[in-house]
């Protein structure tokens, strides 16, 4: 079995995520591209190849229990086993100007929708890689969250941490609750499971709103993926360290 380390990036065709692979790539893994959209996706892998990362392309809608299955029979095919998965899909669903999400007016398929994407998708592709993880060495798992995940900074009056959001943040929340679960679970079987805030990143999931590159962005995940034996588990991290729950 080759000794060159297998990661899958979800959702990194663009932004954070195609960030997270490249970082990834440079430090030596083989990354696997996650992404639905066939073009963008095998767009990102040439990319990344001309970058000199060994990057492949992952056919893959966390939202889709065919399409996850068929990209983990794909890695399995190809690697074998699967030693970093990072969760890095994600949607913010519809706002109004401002960014805002009004609980009082909220439409329930919106939240469902987001839910499907953010909590649920990870769970689902979790679950299906979880046989390759366990063939890993130094499995490591790494969810995308936010700082808007945080209970303890939004009920905070004292810090600004933007508008209402009443879709997109609970379901962040939702995902860290969901990481430490999952590394409860995991106690005592290697597998290091953390959450990650990339912080207000200039893309288009932010319509190029904020001060951060994708590149600062990607840091904390990238870390992340590539913790020692030993490391931390079940925690929520940023680059200043770890974020409230």
């Amino acid at each position: 079995m080759s000794e060159t380390k297998i990661a899958l990036v979800t959702g990194a065709n663009k932004g954070i995520g195609y960030a997270i692979a490249n970082g990834l790539g440079a430090l030596g893994l083989c990354v696997g591209v996650g992404a639905r959209d066939e073009v963008r996706r095998e767009t990102a892998v040439e990319k990344l190849r001309a970058a000199g990362v060994d990057a492949f392309g992952v056919p893959l809608d966390v939202t889709d229990d065919r399409s996850v299955t068929a990209a983990t029979e794909l890695i399995e095919r190809r690697a074998g086993r699967l030693d970093v998965l990072v969760n890095n899909a994600g949607v913010s669903g519809e706002m109004d100007p401002g960014w805002l999400q009004d609980p009082t007016t909220l439409d329930l398929e919106l939240v469902r929708t987001v839910v499907e994407t953010n909590v649920l998708g990870v769970v689902r592709v979790t679950n299906a890689l979880l046989p390759l993880l366990r063939r890993s060495a130094t499995p490591r798992i790494v969810n995308v969250s936010s700082s808007v995940a945080s209970l303890t900074r939004q009920a905070d009056p004292d810090i600004e941490i933007g508008p209402v959001m009443a879709a997109y943040a609970p379901s962040k929340t939702f995902l860290n609750a969901v990481t430490v679960q999952y590394a409860r679970q995991f106690a005592d079987t290697g597998i290091l499971i953390n959450a990650a805030c990339p912080g207000l990143v200039a893309t288009d999931f932010t319509g190029f709103q904020g001060p951060r590159t994708p590149e600062q962005g990607a840091a904390t995940a990238i870390r992340l993926a590539t913790l020692p034996d030993g490391g931390p588990t079940g925690s929520f991290f940023e680059d200043a360290g770890v974020v409230p729950w």
